[in-house]
């Protein structure tokens, strides 16, 4: 075991900090651009998944997170039910999806920033834009939570009222007698097509995960068995409205197979709030708080993050320099620090090949999201054995429904899972998708020299 002690940490977070908190991981516009580029379809496939995915999975969470509420959450859950070992190796995935995913946000936002203010900035300039904001994130992380939640928070209310603005926006502009909605939304365009369908699940499914990321500060919530689940059914109902409403209103707009994934929002607020002087004022309003967004979004996940990998280290299972964390607010500063290279170092391998900020936005999302999916077979598993080895712990909540329920809510969560895993190795059509596939192996295994390199340490440190 490592012999690295945690330092005390605050109770700071109450349940409206774990609700924004929540809301800023798993509201994403860019998941939004990407789900209405699948077409009006998509708001049956939102339904769908929110009834056999995403209420299960709140459930899930919700159980774990006050049943099991130490600080690491994710890590925690799955090392309690399965060993340190394979609590490190999802870990090891969960922390390096994020690397890869702040990365893409970065890019992200230097494309709005450039088409809002400055169309020609080349290339160069937005990498160093997008470098200089991965080293803000860092920076935030490291901080006090107490003070660093603010950025979640305030990035969780102004992402809800940019999607309240898009809604109203696009209900008013359907409402115009004498205007042609973008896309055709009969009854009949609702209907799924069952023989390509399971395409849609990938990227609905992705844009519903993160319930269990603020659990990873369970030490420093203030009641996690009381708040957890106010917490999850508040910010699960308000997030999938937004989804929902916002891809409509995006379709209202746009035809599906024009939307930009990096340039689709400010398409969007132009489109909705028209060329005089107060719409363009309106949209570049939501578009600067868009912008913040963008950064609420990398902060909350490399927080989370940080703190699992960080617990991990603690145990002896990753390597020391992940262990370190500050010694008077306790934050994860060796990790984060860890991120902030391995981003840059990623930000600027990538910048060398890519053509466009679209390209480069891509390359990085896709090559993260296998990472992304692979720790939460993991969560689902842990919350079933959890059931059959510790059966007489209390569970301040319980899924409902008994053991049917819940093997049916595991398998069933599992199995989209793994679908979606494979569609984004897989592109129906077009065969493997090689890069993403030899991308993931390769991740998979410099984990396993992480752990081995930890083994090493332990060793030399008795």
């Amino acid at each position: 075991m490592n012999n690295t002690a945690h330092v005390q940490h605050r109770r700071t977070m109450g349940v409206r900090d774990m609700t924004l908190f929540t809301v800023s991981a798993i509201l994403l516009l860019d998941t939004l651009a990407a789900s209405a580029s699948i077409g009006v379809s998509s708001i049956f496939w939102w339904g769908l998944m929110g009834i056999i995915f995403f209420i299960p999975y709140g459930l899930i969470t919700a159980e774990l997170g006050t049943t099991y509420p130490e600080q690491g959450g994710i890590y925690s859950w799955i090392r309690d039910a399965f060993g340190t070992r394979w609590g490190t190796r999802a870990i090891w995935l969960y922390w390096l999806n994020t690397v890869l995913w702040n990365a893409s946000i970065f890019i992200l936002f230097t494309g709005v920033f450039s088409q809002m203010f400055f169309p020609t900035m080349s290339m160069s300039t937005q990498l160093i834009i997008a470098i200089t904001l991965n080293w803000v994130v860092i920076f935030i992380t490291c901080m006090s939570l107490s003070i660093g939640k603010w950025v979640p928070n305030m990035g969780a209310t102004l992402k809800t009222i940019t999607f309240i603005a898009i809604v109203i926006g696009g209900v008013v502009y359907a409402l115009q007698p004498d205007v042609k909605l973008a896309n055709d939304f009969s009854w009949e365009s609702f209907k799924p097509q069952w023989s390509g369908g399971t395409q849609y699940v990938s990227t609905i499914i992705y844009g519903m995960l993160g319930f269990e990321l603020m659990s990873s500060a369970s030490e420093e919530m203030k009641n996690p068995e009381r708040d957890i689940p106010r917490s999850i059914l508040s910010s699960g109902v308000i997030i999938f409205l937004c989804y929902v409403l916002g891809t409509f209103a995006i379709l209202a707009v746009i035809p599906s197979a024009e939307i930009n994934l990096v340039e689709g929002l400010v398409d969007t607020l132009q489109k909705l709030f028209g060329d005089s002087q107060l719409g363009v004022l309106i949209a570049t309003l939501l578009g600067i708080f868009a912008l913040f967004t963008f950064i609420s979004n990398a902060v909350t996940w490399a927080m989370g993050c940080n703190r699992a990998a960080a617990e991990s280290a603690i145990d002896g299972e990753l390597p020391n320099v992940f262990a370190i964390e500050h010694p008077k607010y306790g934050t994860p500063t060796g990790a984060s620090i860890l991120m902030g290279a391995s981003s840059t170092a990623l930000l600027l391998a990538y910048g060398a090949i890519a053509g466009t900020n679209e390209d480069l936005f891509w390359l990085l999302f896709a090559a993260s999201a296998v990472l992304f999916m692979l720790p939460y077979i993991g969560v689902v598993s842990a919350f079933y054995r959890a059931r059959i080895i510790d059966p007489d712990r209390p569970r301040p909540f319980r899924v409902p429904g008994g053991k049917p329920v819940v093997a049916l809510i595991t398998v069933t969560c599992i199995f989209l899972l793994t679908v979606t895993i494979f569609l984004f190795m897989y592109v129906p059509g077009n065969g493997f998708d090689w890069p993403v596939v030899i991308g993931s192996l390769t991740c998979i295994a410099l984990g396993e020299v992480a752990i081995r390199y930890a083994e090493y340490q332990n060793k030399q440190s008795r």
